[in-house]
């Protein structure tokens, strides 16, 4: 069974960093894509920022200030986020695009989520 596990979550002032991690643990045969999206009370869920194989893509409204990288060896991924603004309070959700097996087809997991609050 996989599971998506984020950490790093909490309650900064504007201005302030955080990062976040996820892990993913279980069986798989292989990771397409770990990124991060977010939801903010009354909003829809959002793409923060991405990272397909080593590329990775973002939000314009987070380009600049949050930074998403991998370990592939820890299947963990990262968001390095600073120069954070009162827009950026949501709930921050890991996502992951794996592949089971060899012969399978892609498959979209999620983490359970982690709050993030910013204000002073």
């Amino acid at each position: 069974q996989v599971r998506l596990v984020e950490s790093g979550g909490g309650l900064v002032q504007p201005g302030g960093s955080l990062r976040l991690s996820c892990v993913a643990s279980g069986s798989f045969f292989s990771v397409h894509t770990m990124g991060w999206y977010r939801q903010a009370p009354g909003k829809q869920r959002e793409l923060v920022a991405t990272s397909v194989g080593n590329s990775p893509m973002y939000a314009d409204s987070v380009r600049g200030r949050f930074t998403v990288s991998r370990d592939n060896a820890k299947n963990t991924v990262y968001l390095q986020m600073n120069i954070l603004k009162p827009e950026d309070t949501a709930v921050y959700f890991c996502n992951a695009v794996l592949q089971l097996h060899v012969t399978s087809d892609l498959s979209v997991y999620w983490g359970q989520g982690t709050q993030v609050t910013v204000s002073s």
